[in-house]
């Protein structure tokens, strides 16, 4: 099989639409990490995604009588854009088919390079499904975003530029991301025949790991549910062709937080000051945990930057959580007397330490439950103060991991709520687009009253909600039969730490 791809691979016809894109070093990440680490910058095709390659070399080698037909591929963001520049430079008509929930921005680049776009449900599932439809019905040819011998081929053209460009000298590890795997099988097929001593390394967005349950149950598996955060690698199954490869020529396999990704975001600006999206940064994260779990020195490692579509109203949010996840940043509940003087002796107890953040709001005449973020320098650290302030004799909750401390309770102001009656809290995620809270309302506002609500948008196709509901014992059933058919990911947060210190 190896063998096979490899002579694809040689043969691609993918520089009449992409180009060579360069080994850079990161100096600074390098020097930070003790390793010599190389980024390869997928950022900077011309639709600022390595998806071009695939999808070029694909309809490169249709048939005439397929070029006549026109090509149709679903995607929300760099496959579509893949797809549309390379019809364009190819004279062929191209449709797009892409969710409601995609960012304008990424409707208007397909449009921008000639692709016919189709705009049809809220999901990915949802478009793939009414894109294969139009394919039976027009007689399309489908351009499939990872799973097709010639997308894979087209990908593993980036392994072919890295042994080039690195030449005859000793690469230990490569790190690539993980959503259907076309890049990923790519890669793998080319290094591990050519050059097996190399380590191909896998990195999945933890919500999202389909290549990690597929190699822990033996076959291509089905994850329940998916998230959003890194839209480009979100996949609910590895593909069936991918995983033929994958399955026998990746050595290892990590899972990344949204966190560590956005981290990684941040280090590859500072190194290259361009702003890598959650999947292109995916496999630095990856890299950085490798790194730490093996305790590595003097290693050269190759990290795959696979693109930079990235929303600008997101960098709001990758800014928010880039120290929590390279752990230079704790997030504490802390109860203090209430009287005057008591933040001043918190204060004196975690010495020079920066604050980046407290809230406060009265609530009792005994004690105050304050909420306090602080500059760190490594984990480590965290774990010292924590003991230290216990020790000091604080009632201390760590909530530096807690995702409804981070994502909203540091955000809300208000206090406990004695008179909200059987309330019980859930965060969900919404499709970003109008009708979508109206759709909830007339599912739930008129059967129970909502006593918390808190959202906040950040430029990504899903927004978060943290909502307060009053539903009694009597109606649980009735109402997780109304979550189920309202079809949005929830989790109940009832028995989160944060919420009874803060909220409830």
């Amino acid at each position: 099989m190896l063998e096979s791809y490899v002579k694809k691979i040689l043969n691609a016809k993918v520089y009449e639409a992409a180009i060579e894109t360069p080994l850079d070093e990161a100096t600074s990440l390098s020097r930070r990490l003790n390793n010599r680490i190389l980024i390869k910058r997928e950022d900077l095709q011309p639709v600022f995604s390595f998806k071009l390659r695939g999808a070029y070399n694909m309809i490169a080698n249709l048939s005439e009588a397929q070029r006549q037909a026109g090509v149709i591929c679903a995607s929300a963001g760099n496959h579509a854009q893949g797809v549309a520049q390379a019809a364009k430079l190819l004279g062929i008509k191209a449709v797009i088919v892409m969710p409601v929930t995609t960012p304008e921005i990424k409707v208007s680049s397909v449009r921008a390079r000639g692709g016919k776009v189709v705009l049809h449900g809220d999901s990915f599932d949802e478009a793939y499904a009414h894109a294969s439809k139009l394919q039976e019905d027009k007689g399309y040819t489908f351009v499939h975003p990872y799973d097709a011998p010639d997308v894979i081929a087209g990908q593993g053209t980036i392994a072919r530029e890295i042994l080039h460009q690195y030449g005859p000298g000793e690469i230990d590890a490569i790190f690539m991301p993980v959503g259907g795997g076309g890049l990923a099988a790519g890669v793998a097929a080319y290094i591990k025949y050519l050059r097996p001593e190399i380590k191909v390394i896998a990195v999945e967005y933890e919500e999202s790991a389909c290549l990690a349950a597929a190699r822990a149950a033996g076959k291509r598996t089905t994850l329940k549910e998916v998230g959003l955060f890194a839209d480009g690698i979100a996949v609910a199954q590895i593909g069936k062709e991918t995983f033929k490869v994958l399955k026998e020529h990746v050595d290892e396999c990590i899972t990344v937080s949204a966190d560590e990704i956005c981290a990684a975001i941040k280090d590859v600006f500072d190194d290259t000051r361009s702003v890598a999206e959650p999947a292109g940064a995916t496999s630095i994260a990856g890299m950085k945990k490798w790194v730490e779990q093996n305790s590595a020195e003097g290693k050269t490692l190759v990290t795959i930057c696979s693109g930079a579509n990235m929303n600008f109203d997101r960098l709001r949010y990758v800014a928010e959580r880039a120290d929590v996840g390279e752990h230079q940043e704790a997030i504490f509940a802390v109860t203090i007397p209430e009287k005057p003087g008591s933040f001043k002796r918190f204060i004196s107890h975690i010495g020079k330490r920066a604050v980046t953040e407290f809230n406060y709001r009265y609530n009792d005449s005994q004690q105050a439950q304050i909420f306090v973020g602080l500059k760190i320098s490594a984990d480590s650290e965290r774990a010292d103060l924590l003991q230290r302030l216990t020790d000091d004799g604080y009632d201390v909750l760590d909530l530096t991991f807690n995702e409804v401390a981070k994502g909203h309770v540091r955000h809300m102001v208000g206090g406990h709520a004695p008179q909200a009656q059987d309330e019980r809290l859930f965060r969900f995620e919404f499709p970003e687009r109008p009708g979508a809270l109206m759709k909830f309302l007339s599912a739930l506002g008129g059967h129970w009253n909502i006593s918390l609500f808190h959202y906040r948008n950040h430029g990504a196709a899903y927004g978060r909600v943290l909502c307060g509901i009053q539903v009694p014992d009597k109606d649980l059933k009735a109402f997780y039969a109304k979550l189920k058919d309202l079809g949005y990911r929830y989790w109940d947060e009832s028995d989160n730490p944060v919420y009874d210190a803060f909220l409830s």
